[in-house]
């Protein structure tokens, strides 16, 4: 599960980049730079919470 959880968080981080790639800075919230800090978002809060389950599922083992 744990290395499931690391592969998303790659997965979410390369997503980030691409979408950060295809951010328009003269119009950003028209057309494609819209849906690209959509994505950008998304990725964050994947890595956010995939950081909150490994932490929380580390304190579950301390716990037992």
């Amino acid at each position: 599960m744990k290395k499931f959880i690391y592969f998303l968080v790659l997965a979410a981080s390369i997503l980030l980049i691409y979408n950060a790639t295809l951010l328009d800075f003269d119009n950003l919230f028209e057309g494609e730079s819209s849906i690209a800090l959509i994505g950008i978002f998304a990725s964050a809060c994947v890595i956010v919470l995939m950081f909150i389950l490994l932490t929380s599922r580390s304190i579950a083992q301390k716990k037992k």
